[in-house]
């Protein structure tokens, strides 16, 4: 499978950033889910955000959640 678990948890946090301002971050709080958490250390480890419970996009991070949310975009339409 080329989709795996924790790829699809990566993509997700990716999702959730706001690509309208690159001063907006997101936090993972310790309570969420062990999944969500292991993905935010995981594209932290990458260079894609700035810290491991989330941050901000870093310059290579930025790119990927534009494609990652053309993607759904894309994927969404009928």
């Amino acid at each position: 499978m080329i989709f795996t678990p924790d790829l699809v948890a990566e993509l997700e946090i990716l999702a959730r950033y706001d690509l309208s301002t690159i001063g907006e971050g997101i936090k993972v709080h310790k309570t969420a889910e062990p999944s969500v958490i292991a993905a935010t250390q995981r594209l932290f480890d990458k260079g894609l955000i700035s810290l491991g419970d989330g941050g901000y996009l870093t310059s290579l991070g930025l790119g990927v959640a534009e494609h990652v949310q053309a993607l759904i975009t894309i994927m969404k339409r009928e």
